[in-house]
Parts: C-alpha cells; sequence; structure tokens
C-alpha cells in the first residue's frame, strides 16, 4: 500500500453518498480508551484460542468419559433457546407479514465453508445462486472480517452491499437487485480511514515476527490485519500470541480481538459489524421503521456485535451457525453453510409464492 493509496477521513466524508440523507458519521464514530482494552492474559487468551476452535471443542468431547460429559443435555438445551431457523421457518415467515426483510450474511463460515487456506474459501455455485436469488426480493449485504476487494471478488454478484473490515469498508451498489426504482448514488463509507497507514505498518511488522511460527498466515484486510493460527500447532500457540502482542504494544491506536483461529488487530474505534448493520439500515432508509425485519446470519465472534444490536433493537434476529453450543445473542441456529443455503432457498419460495398468491388475489 502507498500513501497515495490512503485516503484522509474528510475526503471520504466529502466523497461519501448515500440513496438517503448521510448518517452524521462524526456522532457514531467514537474510541475505545486504553483502559477499556485492559491488560491481555496469556492464560484467559489461550483459552479463548482453544474455545474459538470447533474441532478442538469436539476432540475434548470425544475424548471424555461418558460419565463425565453431559453434550446431549446441553445440546438439546442450547437448541431449545437457539432452535433451528429451518425448523422454526414457518414462525419466521409468520413473524415477518407485513415487514420489510432485510438480509445482513456473513461470509467465511455461513457462506463458504472455513477451510486451512483463507484465499481458498469459495462459496458453492449452489450458494451463489441462492444468495442472487434472495438479493433479488431483500436489500442483502455481505458483512465481512475480509477486506472488501476480497469478499466481493468471492461473492461475484452485484446489485448487493458489501461491507468489509468488520464493517469499516462498505460499499453499496448504484441500483439494488431487489428494486425496480431509478438508480442511486451508492453507498460509500469508511469511518477509520485515518489508520490506514498504521494497519499497513503492523501487517508488514506482523509478517516479519511471526515468520518463525510454522503455520502462521498474516492477512492484511486494508483496515484490519488478521493472523490465523489454524495451521499452528497448537503447541506454539502461546509463542505466536506473545509475538503479536509484542509488535502491538507499539501501537496503541490499535486493539487486539479473536475470531474463529484467528487473531485480529483493528483500529481502537467503535465500529463493528453491529455498527455497520446500524449504519446499513440508516442509508437505505429503514432506521426509524417499524415495518422492517434485519435478519443476520453470522458464525463468528464479531458477528455477535450484529446480534446484540438486534436484540437491543427488539427488531429483527440473529442467527448463529454453529455445530456446537455457544454463548450467543442470536435467537436462531443453524448447522452449516449448507443449511445456510437451505434457509435462503425456503425464504425465496416463501417470497414467490406469496407474490403469486397475492397476484392472484
Amino acid at each position: 500500500m502507498t500513501k497515495q493509496n490512503v485516503m484522509p477521513a474528510e475526503a471520504v466524508a466529502a466523497t461519501s453518498m448515500f440513496p438517503y440523507p448521510t448518517p452524521r458519521a462524526g456522532s457514531r464514530v467514537k474510541y475505545l480508551s486504553q483502559i477499556e482494552l485492559g491488560d491481555c492474559v496469556i492464560k484467559s487468551w489461550m483459552e479463548s484460542m482453544k474455545a474459538s476452535s470447533p474441532t478442538h471443542a469436539k476432540a475434548a468431547v470425544a475424548l471424555a468419559p461418558p460419565e463425565e460429559t453431559d453434550v446431549d443435555d446441553e445440546q438439546s438445551e442450547w437448541v431449545m433457546r437457539h432452535p433451528s431457523a429451518l425448523s422454526m421457518f414457518e414462525q419466521i415467515v409468520r413473524d415477518s407479514k407485513g415487514k420489510r426483510i432485510v438480509m445482513f450474511l456473513d461470509y467465511d463460515g455461513t457462506l463458504s465453508p472455513i477451510v486451512d487456506d483463507p484465499d481458498s474459501a469459495f462459496m458453492s455455485t449452489a450458494m451463489r445462486e441462492a444468495v442472487k436469488n434472495v438479493a433479488m426480493y431483500f436489500p442483502t449485504a455481505i458483512v465481512s472480517g475480509r477486506r472488501l476487494d476480497k469478499v466481493i471478488n468471492f461473492v461475484k454478484l452485484s446489485g448487493l452491499y458489501y461491507a468489509g473490515s468488520h464493517g469499516m469498508d462498505i460499499k453499496g451498489p448504484a441500483k439494488a437487485s431487489h428494486t425496480k426504482s431509478r438508480a442511486t448514488k451508492p453507498v460509500l463509507f469508511q469511518p477509520a480511514c485515518e489508520f490506514l497507514p498504521m494497519i499497513d505498518a503492523i501487517y508488514r511488522a506482523l509478517l516479519e515476527r511471526t515468520k518463525s511460527t510454522a503455520g502462521a498466515r498474516v492477512e492484511n484486510n486494508k483496515f484490519c490485519v488478521s493472523v490465523h493460527f489454524r495451521c499452528v500447532d497448537e503447541k506454539g500457540w502461546s509463542a505466536l500470541f506473545e509475538q503479536v502482542r509484542s509488535v502491538l504494544k507499539d501501537y496503541p491506536k490499535l486493539r487486539l480481538t479473536q475470531g474463529r483461529k484467528v487473531l485480529e488487530i483493528r483500529p481502537t474505534i467503535k465500529w463493528d459489524k453491529g455498527k455497520a448493520l446500524e449504519f446499513l439500515l440508516e442509508s437505505l432508509g429503514y432506521a426509524d421503521r417499524k415495518n422492517v425485519m434485519p435478519v443476520y446470519i453470522g458464525d463468528d465472534r464479531t458477528d455477535e456485535d450484529a446480534f446484540k444490536v438486534l436484540k437491543d433493537r427488539g427488531q429483527g434476529f440473529g442467527i448463529l451457525v454453529s455445530k456446537f453450543p455457544k454463548e450467543t445473542d442470536a435467537t436462531y441456529s443453524l448447522q452449516e453453510p449448507s443449511e445456510v443455503k437451505d434457509f435462503l432457498v425456503r425464504l425465496v419460495e416463501w417470497k414467490r409464492t406469496s407474490m403469486k398468491a397475492r397476484f392472484c388475489n
């Protein structure tokens, strides 16, 4: 990344374009203090890193004596609290009566399977078709931790809204595929532009610092940096964490968060996928409307910010994609991307059927 690529925050604000009145970004973007960040304790982080690994959790259950586990009871109890969105589909569409559904979809682990190589996380042709059809009937956004250009290249669909870097890089279409109205100016919003040189610098530093750790992968996601440890031997996780922390201490305006087998370095601004969801609803003109049902589907800890926003709003719901019980603010669950596809297909079929019935009447 060169200095020519760095656009000042004021310039972005001046060139941002919305189909509706521009949200007041300055009133939303706040900063985390160093006190809020706290000290990273290796033991708790190691436990958290292990907990982020479904395969690790599965292995632990498999090795535990039957008398020491209540896995079935725990799973059943969790499913009762977060029932399958497929089994509850009829209830979901009844709840949507008279409301405008707006879809928000994570990418990795939701639309595509989790794979060892982040550059090989391709979505299936059937999934792409399902997302394309959903976007024909409902405003649809892809909200990912990936850099914007990369997630757009993975999805390969126009007419969608995209939010990369955990919502810090938002772009919308000139004309959404779900509407027949005249083309509108595209959404463009980047609340963390001032951090671009810093992100580029820490990316280079992490590449150098972690090169001794076999399997570690550092990814520049433009407004954040991801350190993948999916292919790192568990014995090396502690050393990798120390390497990351040793680099991060020189950047007090950046913070460390965690996803599924990935450590992420992000700006200290209070901006996340939940803020991105609110921003997109506002830019679409749905922020203060009661007849809107936002639906957010995701599998990662970072998606919990969006789940919590919907829960606190008392409007819409989240769907967690997971085969294992997790603490979540999502209302419903799906086990894997194939079930996400099935849910999207059913949603389109229901919409087409209801529109046909309305037309015939």
